[in-house]
Order: C-alpha cells, then sequence, then structure tokens
C-alpha cells in the first residue's frame, strides 16, 4: 500500500488504528535493522523500534507530507537512538567512542548477529566510526538510501553526507585490512 494511502486511513477516525497498523508492518523491519545496527542488542533495538512507532503515533497529525513518509520515521528512529546511545554513555560514565567500544564487544557476544566472520567484521568496524559517519554508512549502504532522503532524515547536506560516506568507507576499509 502506498503511503498516501496509509496517511489516508490514519487520518479518518473510523480506520486510524487500522492504517496505523499497515503502517507498522510495512516500515517495522526496516526500522528495527536500521535501530539495530547502532544498538547492537536485540532487546535494545526492539525496545527503541516501539518506541519510535509509539512517537510516530503520538505525532502522525504533524507529519506535513513535504517529505517521504519513511524518511520522517527514520529520523524519529535516528533521534530515538542517538538520545538511548547518549543516556548509555552518560550511564556507562565514558566518552562516546568508548561506547563504541562497548558495542563492539557484543557483536562477539551477542547470539542473535547473523552472518559470518565478515559481517561481524564490518559490523565491528562501524562502530568504530563517528556516529554521524556509521549513520550515512548505514544508510547508504545497507538501507540503499539516497543521499537527498538521508539529508532529509539527518538535516544535512547533500554534500556532507557524500563526504561523510567516503571517509566512512576509507575507515572501514583500513580497519578490515589492519585486522
Amino acid at each position: 500500500m502506498e503511503d498516501k494511502e496509509l496517511l489516508a486511513l490514519i487520518k479518518k477516525e473510523e480506520s486510524r488504528q487500522y492504517g496505523f497498523q499497515l503502517l507498522v508492518r510495512k516500515y517495522q523491519k526496516q526500522v528495527y535493522h536500521h535501530i539495530r545496527r547502532m544498538v547492537i542488542s536485540h532487546e535494545d533495538a526492539d525496545d527503541l523500534t516501539q518506541e519510535t512507532f509509539v512517537k510516530v503515533w503520538q505525532n502522525i497529525d504533524k507529519f506535513r507530507e513535504d517529505a517521504k513518509l519513511y524518511t520522517w520515521i527514520y529520523r524519529i528512529a535516528t533521534n530515538e537512538t542517538l538520545r538511548f546511545l547518549d543516556k548509555k554513555k552518560r550511564r556507562w560514565g565514558l566518552p562516546l567512542i568508548n561506547v563504541g567500544e562497548q558495542l563492539e564487544k557484543l557483536v562477539d557476544n551477542v547470539p542473535y548477529i547473523s552472518g559470518d566472520e565478515i559481517s561481524r567484521k564490518l559490523q565491528k568496524a562501524m562502530l568504530r566510526l563517528p556516529e554521524k559517519q556509521r549513520l550515512v554508512f548505514q544508510m547508504k549502504y545497507f538501507d540503499d538510501m539516497k543521499y537527498d532522503e538521508i539529508a532529509e532524515v539527518l538535516g544535512t547536506t547533500v554534500g556532507n553526507l557524500k563526504a561523510a560516506y567516503h571517509w566512512a568507507v576509507k575507515k572501514i576499509e583500513a580497519y578490515l585490512k589492519e585486522d
């Protein structure tokens, strides 16, 4: 179902919940994987996915439709995830770079991460990236988003995103070669 049709269902009081259920069904898996690559833990990703859709439900009437629905949802998911990571950083009393190191340890210890050794190494390399580069890399590489869509999600320019992606790729390549 197209986003316009979903939004039309959600705007009508009698079909609001049904339309929202369809919206969740359409985007839940993508949002979950987007968040999971940032937090590693299945439980955290699951909780953040639920929190994301609660925020979407609470704010769907404010969606102006001047952006794509999924980029708006991704922005909410990204913001929720960044807030979560920031809380984790404060709770651990660590600089943000060390949060990445803590998450990197989870890659080997979390049984839910699928894939071979290359996938694990890529995940570890991504966790060594600065937050913005990691987000850009994951949205471009894994989610196959266009730069203008990523710019909507992150609220930045396409030029900045291209540079961030370029540097992310270089850093990942260097990590994979050294490892």
